[in-house]
């Protein structure tokens, strides 16, 4: 866990870097490459991993190279690892899933393995710390050159085009004729001279070298000698003996009807969990923000301080803290989905539907991890080879509702919708919050299928999947991811929700003097009136002492606009502030309504729902909750997500198209769902 995210250089791929100590003596940096499955790219990460491999990265030499296998798949894995050994560089081969391997009847002579490939060979299990000390050993000694790259290559592959490989070994001495290959087929991208680039050119010009064929001879010749390999060192079980408990849950769960059904039972469940088992911890850190905001008005001195600690500071933190237990069960319930094996089954299930609207199976992924974040969520987009899909993936993305936008959900739904249940189990109030996450999605797939039409890249593309097997869960990943995605929540959210409070309390609590003037010369002159009604006139003062404020200038100058949705001024505010990240809605709510409110005795959801309008009507009603659950939900409000679109796209085009398109998209459906309702 000792690791570092950062970015290749000139690439936007994701780079993760740790140190390990090898031994007593020898400390090491260790660079997780992205996953690729040949020395044959496609996709920008793979090329990535090719460029290091092939010695084109000026900033990452690696002194050992570790190919991680998987023992129950062991015949398609050689494939690459073989490939790696005929570049001549030191390798270690990593074998993992061996217990898989076993659940399958397969049975692996290491030694023997070793001796057929001529480099290390470890059997290791990560999940239960086994054969890692075996693993540091050998990486230690290949680099220390105690294991020497074998000297015969796995395959000829000199023979695949003899003349063409002289001439390039003769201009790059100390290339492996494997190398060599690589060169000619590759060599536009790689980092050579002109006269390199020219001089390789015209080598495959006199020979007539054949990129498709040489590869397709070379991939036919390592097979036949992997399963020479494999009928030496491997024992496998009869196939037709062989019946796998994955293979009898597959028909179940991919099953072309009923597949779908349990798709929907399960995020239904999700939808449901979340709800019922964050009900409790979420009402006790809510009542605990409201006795300590009592608590200390009451024991304060009434001063300009107490307010900025009370309204500002602990409104702010109750913003942040009220949503922790529904994002910690949120995002343990995707974990146990993803470890036991199921989320690339959801891949595989609504690839079909995907393909309907311009996509495929591979945007899925990017799409689920919207709902956790859309940054790192468009960021997993550049595992899609073809660009326009790849473009609308991006596009889409954050139409899926993101863990900020839960804290708005979950306020505005404990506000309008009744905490019923449906035969006594459903809650309405879990449907409600699955119906807002479908919407989203179905959204998504509406703007793509419209959006197809009018991006102009033709490309053909496919979807290969490997379907892991189904395994149980690590409950300590579940644990560690759900205190994980906490901590960012309350650090990375929390400061923005922190600031924008405090912010937003010197907006609230002051105005414009000459407003401001009139204002206390009013209410002063009431309240010096025989027979005053204090209590009253001090729920008017700071009424108005906040709508003369700056920020509520700003929300009343918003106001027309707003209007038709069903929003007051107060909404607008946090319609404003919400632009920065879309959980400061609460943040800002909270802030609001706290002002004013001498006693702070009262809990978020119980100022909300007491606000009226001017004619006397609850301001959060059914019609106005549901338009702002549904501006909410399309909304762009997330000036990060337009930042890394920026960055993936490498034009302002498709970010300002994004916003232009999802406000419209949020107005426009709100002001439906508004007029409908009311």
């Amino acid at each position: 866990m000792n690791q570092k995210v950062g970015n290749f250089p000139g690439v936007t791929v994701d780079k993760k870097t740790g140190t390990t100590s090898l031994s007593e003596h020898t400390k090491a940096q260790v660079i997780d490459l992205p996953g690729t499955y040949s020395l044959y790219p496609r996709k920008m990460d793979e090329w990535v991993s090719y460029r290091i491999l092939l010695h084109q990265d000026q900033d990452i030499k690696a002194d050992v190279v570790v190919a991680v296998a998987d023992a129950s798949n062991l015949k398609r894995n050689l494939l690459f690892c073989t490939q790696i050994i005929d570049l001549k560089i030191p390798v270690v081969i990593a074998l993992t899933m061996m217990d898989m391997a076993a659940k399958k009847g397969i049975k692996i002579d290491i030694e023997e393995l070793e001796r057929e490939l001529g480099v290390p060979v470890v059997a290791v299990n990560p999940r239960k710390q086994k054969g890692i000390p075996q693993l540091k050993k050998a990486i230690e000694q290949t680099s220390q050159q105690l294991y020497q790259a074998p000297i015969r290559d796995f395959i000829d592959n000199k023979a695949l085009a003899p003349l063409a490989v002289d001439g390039v070994k003769y201009r790059f001495p100390g290339l492996s004729n494997y190398a060599a290959i690589h060169y000619l087929i590759n060599h536009e991208s790689f980092a050579l001279t002109a006269d390199d680039q020219n001089l390789v050119e015209t080598i495959e010009e006199n020979n007539k070298f054949n990129p498709t064929k040489t590869q397709a001879e070379e991939i036919l010749q390592r097979y036949t000698r992997i399963r020479q390999i494999m009928q030496t060192s491997v024992s496998e079980p009869d196939p037709l003996q062989q019946s796998l408990f994955t293979e009898k849950l597959d028909d179940i769960l991919l099953h072309r009807r009923w597949g779908y059904v349990i798709l929907l039972v399960v995020l239904f469940l999700l939808f449901q969990s979340v709800f019922f088992l964050a009900a409790f911890p979420m009402d006790w850190i809510d009542s605990g923000i409201a006795a300590l905001s009592h608590a200390l008005s009451s024991s304060l001195q009434d001063n300009w301080f107490t307010d900025l600690l009370i309204n500002g500071v602990i409104a702010g933190l109750g913003g942040i803290l009220m949503f922790v237990p529904q994002i910690m069960i949120l995002f343990g319930l995707i974990t146990l989905l993803e470890d036991t094996g199921y989320m690339a089954r959801i891949s595989f299930l609504t690839d079909r539907l995907m393909r309907s609207v311009g996509l495929n199976g591979k945007s899925v992924m990017p799409m689920i991890s919207g709902f956790a974040c859309a940054v790192p969520a468009i960021m997993s987009a550049r595992s899609i080879e073809n660009r326009k899909e790849r473009l609308l993936t991006i596009l889409i993305t954050p139409l899926m509702s993101c863990s900020a936008r839960l804290p708005v959900y979950t306020i505005l739904i404990g506000l309008v919708i009744p905490k019923t249940y449906l035969f006594g189990l459903i809650s309405i109030q879990g449907l409600v919050m699955m119906g807002l996450y479908l919407l989203g999605l179905v959204m998504a797939l509406v703007v793509a299928y419209v959006a197809k039409w009018l991006i102009k890249i033709n490309e053909k593309s496919y979807f290969i999947l490997e379907l892991p097997t189904y395994r149980s869960p690590r409950w300590n990943n579940v644990v560690q991811t759900m205190v994980s995605k906490a901590k960012i929540f309350v650090r990375d959210a929390g400061k923005v929700i922190m600031i924008i409070s405090l912010i937003l309390w010197a907006l609230s609590s002051f105005g414009p003097q000459k407003r401001m003037d009139t204002v206390n010369g009013h209410f002063a002159g009431l309240k010096s009136q025989p027979g005053a009604d204090t209590a009253s006139l001090d729920k008017q003062y700071a009424t108005a002492k906040l709508e003369n404020s700056f920020a509520g200038i700003m929300g009343k100058s918003i106001e027309p606009a707003i209007a038709p949705l069903g929003y007051d001024w107060k909404i607008g505010i946090a319609l404003i502030t919400s632009f920065a990240a879309r959980e400061v809605f609460v943040g800002t709510m909270a802030t609001l309504y706290s002002v004013g409110d001498e006693k702070n005795d009262l809990k978020l959801r119980e100022k909300m729902k007491a606000a009226v309008s001017p004619d006397g009507k609850p301001v959060f009603n059914l019609a106005s909750g549901i338009s702002l659950m549904i501006f909410y939900v399309f909304a762009m409000q997330c000036m990060s997500t337009l930042a890394v679109v920026r960055r993936e796209t490498r034009t302002w085009k498709w970010p300002i198209i994004q916003f232009i398109y999802m406000t419209g998209l949020a107005y426009l459906m709100s002001l439906i769902a508004y007029q409908v309702l009311k």
